[in-house]
């Protein structure tokens, strides 16, 4: 079953729930869904990767906003933009953990044969394929530099 057809899916719970919150962010990620499948120069379908890029920039884009509305002490927004938030994390794929980011992060590290931080762009290429959705770009370079620097 596609992204697509969850989302709808769980559109029409949320109406039936009359849950307006969830329908509000459910409706958004279909607009995200439906803009990106007619973009021009754009495939039929979208593949699972594509939609998991697609949740994933959504969600870092409700969690950069949740911060800059909490750091003005906007606080209906940030609610709101957390909801959202929340909802979203419900079809990405599990995070990873600290300690599990850091044996992925070793695993690629071996495999790709880096030895010092002048391999980081090697290893981050590989590193960001394979972990998407698991983790945060921020996260994976940090956690990066950080062992090929020890």
């Amino acid at each position: 079953m596609s992204l697509k057809q969850k989302i709808e899916g769980e559109i029409k719970s949320a109406m039936i729930a009359k849950d307006k919150a969830r329908l509000a962010a459910l409706r958004s990620i279909k607009s995200l869904i439906l803009l990106e499948e007619t973009k021009s120069g754009a495939k039929a379908d979208l593949t699972e990767e594509d939609e998991l890029k697609l949740l994933t920039k959504a969600a870092k884009q409700r969690k950069d906003s949740a911060d800059i509305y909490e750091q003005q002490a906007r606080f209906d927004l940030y609610e709101v933009e957390m909801a959202e938030l929340k909802i979203l994390q419900e079809f990405l794929p599990k995070a990873l953990t600290d300690e599990e980011l850091t044996a992925a992060v070793q695993e690629i590290i071996t495999q790709t044969g880096a030895s010092s931080p002048k391999d980081i762009g090697k290893v981050m290429g590989v590193a960001s394929k394979q972990l998407a959705g698991k983790a945060d770009g921020k996260a994976i370079s940090e956690k990066v530099k950080v062992i090929l620097n020890s």
